[in-house]
């Protein structure tokens, strides 16, 4: 099971963090984050990929920020549109593209059809009253009815209370498609900074 790390900041942080070689790591362009990323992203192991997360963002921003700090992937958390995402990829032909869904209670799995030509991943996440990091976990039994083989990530609420309830669902059929555990706020020590050994844990349970 691979791993990404989300909401990274603090230079020195993300350097503590790389050496733990998780597979991602997120940074948020979102201004009404508290875990907006406005810094220096040091040089990285290249096996590490590089996600870009932005919400309802404008497509030429989108592509300078890319460019800028030379994203691999692209974390769109908004209502991105099919047409928004084409026009994205025209700029970014190499760049990955993970579509963000929140989920509570129930989930419609249909409206995710048109997007699967258009996107490598899905990422699903807790429905909240913020966009992410409501550090709040879903019900993964809704998972079952996925109907799509499109890998996807599994966010939203993440930490190492949660571990044995990761195993078990590890075991399971809707499990079959999950490709990366996202995690963020359960493991900082304040927003934007994680704890390298609280990561430690999480990744010798989840390997």
């Amino acid at each position: 099971m691979k791993l990404k790390i989300c909401g990274m900041t603090s230079v020195e942080n993300i350097q503590q963090v790389a050496e733990l070689q998780p597979d991602y790591l997120g940074f948020i362009f979102y201004e009404k984050s508290p875990r907006n990323f406005e810094g220096i992203i040091p040089e990285l192991p290249s096996e590490i990929k590089k996600v870009g997360v932005f919400v309802n963002e404008y497509v030429e921003i989108v592509v300078s920020l890319i460019e800028e700090y030379r994203l691999d992937v692209v974390q769109l958390h908004g209502d991105e549109t099919i047409d928004y995402i084409k026009e994205l990829k025209q700029y970014l032909p190499k760049v990955e593209i993970i579509k963000v869904f929140g989920i509570k209670d129930e989930f419609n799995f249909e409206i995710l059809k048109p997007y699967e030509e258009e996107i490598d991943y899905f990422l699903f996440d807790t429905k909240g009253k913020e966009r992410g990091g409501n550090g709040e976990v879903f019900n993964w039994g809704i998972l079952k009815n996925y109907n799509s083989t499109k890998p996807y990530f599994l966010s939203g609420g993440i930490g190492l209370a949660e571990v044995a309830e990761l195993q078990s669902f590890f075991k399971r059929k809707e499990s079959q498609y999950c490709h990366v555990i996202d995690v963020n706020s359960k493991f900082e020590t304040k927003p934007g900074v994680k704890s390298v050994e609280k990561l430690k844990k999480l990744k010798k349970n989840i390997s």
